[in-house]
């Protein structure tokens, strides 16, 4: 007996064959339109060493994920710390997240290193740490002297490759973000960040969050900088 499917039966296969394929494609989403746009505040928190992490946490410790990040392999980690800060004063239950790093750094917003009695924090990229503040980072089983590492961290957008094509963007460039419909909120100062490996998604601290509005915003946009002619 010879089994007959109908022409709309193979297109809705077909479709769904194509759906899925795209969805695993960097830079698309399952209907094949370019990946939806995430701006996430990140709020205070550090990102850990081994060897600070055993000093704080007691030798051959292991970070305990309590929940992943959009980022793939990034997560929310059950250990938290105190961060001292020059004059005495504290930030308790300080986040880590993980996974480790090879070098300890803790990121701040504005406020936070204002309550801390820290003037004049930088804004740098992740990693960039030369030349910053340092404090002392208490855990339940030591206490670390971080010599630098305290940052503002800089305004950035992970993408991948096929993202980045679609924003015509490359690794290191600065482009602008728009935030809320109408007047809105424009920062100037977007770093983008180009790997196989990561997700469309713009990074903010608490601040810059509370400053746009952002749990209320309805759109945002990532928009190209304009060149200057002289």
């Amino acid at each position: 007996m010879t089994l007959q499917v109908g022409r709309a039966v193979v297109e809705s296969v077909v479709r769904e064959i194509v759906r899925k394929r795209l969805a695993t494609c960097p830079g698309k989403d399952a209907e094949g339109h370019p990946s939806r746009l995430l701006v996430n505040a990140s709020a205070r928190h550090m990102h850990v060493s081994q060897q600070d992490l055993e000093a704080l946490f007691g030798p051959g410790h292991q970070l305990k994920p309590i929940h992943p990040l959009y980022q793939h392999g990034t997560f929310a980690a059950e250990e938290t710390v105190v961060l001292i800060g020059p004059r005495g004063r504290l930030i308790s239950n300080l986040r880590i997240l993980g996974p480790v790093r090879s070098t300890s750094q803790i990121e701040l917003a504005f406020t936070d290193a204002i309550m801390l009695g820290i003037e004049n924090l930088p804004v740098r990229l992740s990693g960039d740490i030369e030349g910053t503040p340092g404090a002392f980072v208490m855990g339940p089983q030591g206490v670390v002297e971080l010599k630098k590492g305290l940052i503002r961290a800089a305004m950035h957008v992970h993408m991948s490759p096929a993202d980045a094509e679609f924003y015509g963007a490359r690794h290191r460039d600065v482009m602008k973000l728009r935030v809320g419909d109408g007047t809105g909120v424009t920062f100037n100062q977007v770093h983008v960040r180009v790997d196989p490996t990561f997700r469309l998604e713009v990074h903010m601290d608490t601040d810059e969050a509370n400053a746009c509005a952002l749990h209320l915003a309805k759109e945002v946009e990532l928009l190209k900088q304009e060149k200057v002619t002289s």
